[in-house]
């Protein structure tokens, strides 16, 4: 144990770049406030970002645009400017385009439009049959069933974290418009909690006794298994 805690002491990591690190995921992902906030705090420019390809601040404003539009549950707002800003992604994204529909028939149950979500599910989710994705319409509907849907089975559709998977689904169709590339380019942080979470599972299979990160989010080591 003392020599794993000798090993990490001794690694040279710079302060400089593990804010580069978090910059580059903050404006891949178009965290707009955060990015700005901790480039304030870290003293670093956006542009020191370098997961996202040569983005000029117009198109970077554009997609932090969209996404916000989906995380405050403005579903409409965000097609529109979809389809403004990148006229063909939703026509080359056709399951995308569902489940922003579902989201916009989710805050219509959210907001307690029944009559009103029950004619969008009719006139509007069931005209591309071929990219409809019933079980999850299904789903959604159920919310209607329920007096209070928030502690319904289905409640997970009206947690925030449903719009921001979206949200995010988004902003990675739009980064792979914009590159013209079929895959982007994951931000260097998340491919290294992935190589983390990988790593850790090796060890376990292997039955190594070691420090394991069980709360990604704030750090969390747990040391009871390493002695």
């Amino acid at each position: 144990m003392e020599e794993w805690n000798n090993c990490l002491q001794s690694l040279p990591v710079k302060r400089c770049e593990v804010n580069k690190l978090i910059m580059d995921y903050l404006v891949s992902e178009g965290f707009k406030e955060a990015a700005e906030k901790f480039r304030h705090e870290a003293g670093l420019d956006i542009a020191s970002a370098d997961g996202v390809f040569n983005e000029t601040s117009a198109l970077l404003e554009q997609r932090i645009e969209v996404r916000a539009a989906i995380e405050e549950g403005k579903v409409r707002d965000a097609i529109q400017l979809i389809n403004r800003y990148y006229s063909e992604l939703l026509d080359q994204n056709r399951h995308l385009y569902f489940k922003l529909q579902q989201q916009q028939l989710i805050e219509l149950i959210r907001e307690q439009k029944v009559e009103e979500a029950l004619r969008f599910s009719q006139e509007q989710l069931s005209v591309d049959e071929e990219f409809l994705d019933l079980p999850e319409l299904e789903r959604t509907l159920a919310l209607l069933a329920f007096d209070k849907p928030e502690i319904s089975p289905f409640s997970d559709l009206l947690q925030v974290s449903h719009r921001q998977q979206l949200a995010s689904e988004v902003n990675e169709a739009i980064l792979k418009e914009q590159s013209g590339s079929a895959e982007v380019e994951k931000p260097h942080l998340v491919t290294l909690l992935k190589l983390l979470l990988w790593t850790q599972s090796e060890l376990e299979k292997k039955k190594i006794k070691f420090p394991k990160m069980t709360d990604l989010s704030n750090a969390v080591i747990d040391y009871t298994n390493a002695d």
